[in-house]
């Protein structure tokens, strides 16, 4: 059983659901991306920190950081290409 390390979370997120214009909800399958994937997001592509720094804001290894933020990049190009919703996990 993996265990369950409480990472640092600062970002503040206002919408927990992107799609496709123009698609019903319902009608999509969806992406869902985990408090850390969006905050791994947010360190890296949005406020442009280098995976070290980006992993000592949330408190875990870089190698740690470096596979959350694959899993995050690997789900969003889904979503984007295969038009996919994506939903961020109860932030």
């Amino acid at each position: 059983m993996p265990r369950r390390i409480r990472r640092r979370i600062r970002g503040r997120f206002h919408h927990n659901c992107f799609k496709p214009c123009g698609i019903p909800r319902h009608n999509l399958d969806y992406e869902v991306l985990t408090k850390d994937e969006i905050e791994a997001i947010r360190l890296a592509d949005f406020e442009g920190l280098y995976q070290e720094d980006a992993a000592k804001e949330m408190e875990i290894s870089r190698p740690t950081f470096s596979r959350i933020l694959n899993s995050a990049r690997k789900k969003i190009a889904n979503a984007l290409i295969l038009g996919k919703a994506i939903e961020i996990q109860n932030f």
